[in-house]
């Protein structure tokens, strides 16, 4: 991770543990610690990640082209 981030959740009196647990993960999935933990879980090759940027890229481009031509328009 690029920029470290400290998670931080202080008990209040009387609150649940089961609360706090709920916000810690809350605040964990707001930062993105859980994405990249997923991320970096698994090496994989640099070739493999070019290839995988590729093909999200060429998806974009086709959804997006499929949303601009609209439900009803002859192509």
């Amino acid at each position: 991770m690029s920029n470290s981030v400290s998670v931080k959740v202080v008990a209040a009196e009387g609150m649940p543990i089961e609360r706090t647990l709920k916000k810690f993960k809350r605040m964990c999935e707001n930062y993105g610690i859980t994405k990249e933990y997923r991320k970096r879980k698994h090496y994989s090759k640099p070739s493999i990640l070019k290839k995988e940027k590729l093909e999200n890229a060429q998806k974009r481009r086709i959804k997006l082209q499929k949303k601009s031509f609209g439900r009803y328009s002859k192509i």
